[in-house]
């Protein structure tokens, strides 16, 4: 199963993570999305959470800009940041507010423990761990999502503009970057064959780790909790 082209890095951890993968990018919950049979519960829920999700990951992403090694590294990371705080939150914000859930309530969801225990990992994995360690675990959110926009692209379904955001050029441009970043970042730090190196296995294990917590976040999502 081929994906998008974003860099070395992430087409080998994609690869060693195959099965998890494609269960989190075809997650029932996604093709919810794809054919438009979704509830609007639960996509309400989904986007209520995930909009205190995306506080901690553009947190993530600022630990990311601290920890960057050149001036390249840190305007990748705070491009990031930018575009979840100005792009893709805002879009939550403007589709809650039409079903009458204002910015307010949304910054009060209680989080989900698939939330939590996804968001502090990620977290974790910056404060205790390297650049390449929050990269790793960050890599599934930003480029899953692309990829998952960019087989959605063209939906003109009941959740198209969230299919339109993920997989228009603005995202997919940022998913590019990112890929870019991570590959950078591992050359840097590592050298040429790194792939070989055992820091490898580490960072393909933090990677995985996000990858099976992003498949807990849709599934929370598929079953809203009482909030």
């Amino acid at each position: 199963m081929s994906g998008p082209d974003y860099g070395r890095a992430f087409a080998l951890w994609r690869a060693g993570a195959a099965q998890d993968w494609g269960r989190y990018t075809h997650h029932a919950f996604v093709e919810g999305l794809r054919d438009g049979t979704l509830p609007q519960e639960n996509y309400l829920q989904y986007l209520r959470q995930d909009y205190v999700f995306l506080i901690h990951f553009a947190r993530a992403w600022a630990l990311a800009a601290a920890k960057a090694k050149t001036l390249d590294e840190m305007a990748a990371a705070s491009a990031t940041v930018h575009a979840l705080v100005h792009e893709e939150m805002p879009l939550h914000v403007e589709t809650c507010a039409a079903q009458g859930i204002d910015r307010a309530t949304l910054e009060a969801t209680p989080e989900a423990p698939e939330n939590l225990a996804y968001t502090r990992y990620v977290l974790e994995a910056g404060y205790s761990g390297d650049f390449l360690d929050l990269l790793a675990a960050l890599a599934p959110c930003v480029l899953g999502y692309g990829e998952i926009g960019a087989r959605l692209a063209g939906n003109s379904g009941a959740y198209s503009e969230w299919c339109a955001t993920y997989g228009g050029e603005a995202f997919q441009a940022l998913c590019r970057d990112v890929g870019a970043l991570i590959d950078g970042a591992i050359l840097r730090r590592l050298g040429p064959g790194w792939e070989d190196l055992p820091r490898a296995g580490e960072l393909q294990a933090r990677f995985s780790t996000a990858t099976r917590l992003e498949i807990g976040f849709w599934s929370m999502a598929s079953h809203p909790v009482a909030v």
